[in-house]
């Protein structure tokens, strides 16, 4: 097991990447094969068919790490320890190691995807209560980290959870679409089983594809799969967890500034120096764990496009380390921000602090429109509310308005500045609009999402 399981996955997602799971689909998928060989002919008795049954779950990992190391093949090893327990050798008949692990790979893959999108739907619904709560609540919108103009808090959840429904889509496409290998033998062609049961050999392949629960399997791969597709798929995991990471980061920006925190509990402590603290450290793992996974891409886009005629083995430490964990990081990514998201305290008043504190400021574009309507230059107008927004940062200056009300140049008068100042709710934009299609939108995309019971979310973040 990685330390990114233990510390960080549920055990929902550390079930479908298990030793032990493995194992036992491996041996129900040599077992349907027999069952599919016994019907077209070949000589594999009922008893013998409910010898491997009877042991299947009969898993001993150390003795097969024994027979590995003897062997030095981790299939090999896995069918001697089969065949012992049973008392025969009727599986792995016309097939190859990579008929068993890619098709297993593919399942497990296939799982963690499902798995994934039913997270995804837990976490869009907090999402959605958030732009819901807040979709009217004024805060400082900011660019390049400084005050820039007045949006909503519900807006911008609204823009982060955009961004996670365009990847939510992606992986629901690739979630529907995603091929097994299939049941193909040394090469890809099936020689030996078409040799062993003749033409409707395919029909092996056809009972593993129903044993699995998956309905597509590739036309003519090599020996393995293309691990191209092992990209597209760790791909998409990194574009679901890009906005994700985009939140942390700007929820730990925000804890900074006060206006909003992580929950905490009563017994929590933020520093073992600072009695005071209550850091953002569940962001803090979001965008460490978004590193990480950034890692696995890269591994996965090295073993892309260099594939040796019909395969080889030089990719699959690759592969044993990077499909699990990049799943584990995601299902993590995705159960931490969840909890973040739902515990997440908001503090209207240093909110509203801050609007006040900005405002004037804020409002420095539309000051620039209405310097322009009265017929001043915009390039002669944008140079002389910056002049006084300049010298209104000295500490003994007047404010900001007052020095533009003195600005004979602008021809913008005092009340009109208080006129501007005064009806906050004119300078949202499209704000709260835009929040609310995006809203219905979340709502409906949660409806098409898989459901599954997952599992408390305390269960993996202490």
């Amino acid at each position: 097991m990685s330390l990114i399981a233990d510390r960080y996955a549920s055990s929902q997602m550390r079930q479908i990447w298990s030793r032990e799971s493995k194992v036992l689909k491996e041996r129900e998928l040599w077992i349907t094969v027999m069952k599919a060989q016994a019907t077209l002919g070949i000589d594999i008795s009922k008893d013998v068919l409910e010898d491997y049954e009877r042991v299947k779950s009969k898993i001993d990992l150390s003795s097969i790490d024994r027979r590995e190391a003897e062997l030095k093949h981790d299939v090999k090893a896995r069918i001697e320890e089969f065949n012992f327990l049973a008392g025969h050798q009727s599986i792995h008949v016309g097939l190859t190691s990579r008929d068993v692990t890619e098709n297993i790979e593919g399942w497990q893959i296939k799982q963690s995807l499902h798995l994934t999108l039913a997270s995804s739907n837990l976490l869009l619904q907090e999402l959605i209560e958030e732009i819901e709560k807040y979709a009217d609540l004024p805060i400082v919108g900011r660019t390049h980290n400084v005050p820039a103009q007045l949006t909503t808090l519900g807006r911008r959840f609204a823009s982060w959870s955009e961004e996670f429904l365009f990847a939510l889509e992606g992986l629901e496409n690739l979630e529907s679409r995603f091929p097994l290998k299939g049941i193909k033998g040394a090469i890809g062609t099936g020689s030996d089983l078409k040799s062993m049961v003749g033409s409707n050999w395919q029909s092996l392949e056809e009972s593993v594809l129903k044993g699995l629960g998956i309905e597509k399997a590739l036309i003519a791969p090599s020996q393995i799969y293309p691990r191209s597709i092992d990209f597209q798929v760790i791909s998409s995991l990194f574009q679901l967890a890009s906005p994700l990471a985009s939140i942390a980061t700007n929820i730990r920006l925000m804890a900074g500034l006060g206006l909003v925190a992580e929950g905490k509990a009563s017994s929590q402590v933020g520093s073992s120096a600072m009695p005071h603290k209550n850091n953002p450290r569940l962001c803090e793992r979001v965008n460490a764990l978004f590193i990480v996974l950034k890692g696995y891409l890269t591994m996965a886009s090295e073993i892309s496009g260099n594939q040796w005629n019909e395969g080889d083995v030089s990719e699959s430490v690759v592969r044993r380390v990077a499909l699990p964990n990049t799943f584990y990081c995601i299902d993590a990514i995705l159960r931490t921000m969840t909890k973040v998201v739902k515990e997440l305290e908001i503090s209207k008043d240093n909110i509203a602090r801050e609007v006040d504190l900005e405002l004037e400021y804020l409002l420095s574009s539309k000051v620039l429109l209405l310097a322009f309507e009265k017929g001043v230059g915009r390039e002669s107008a944008h140079r002389a509310i910056l002049e006084c927004a300049d010298k209104s940062r000295n500490p003994n200056s007047e404010s900001f308005f007052t020095l533009i009300s003195k600005t004979s140049e602008l021809k913008v008068s005092e009340s009109e500045l208080l006129k501007i100042k005064s009806a906050l709710e004119n300078h949202l934009g499209d704000a709260q609009l835009q929040t609310r299609t995006l809203l219905n939108l979340a709502k409906t995309r949660v409806l098409r999402l898989p459901k599954m019971t997952i599992l408390k979310l305390d269960e993996i973040l202490n």
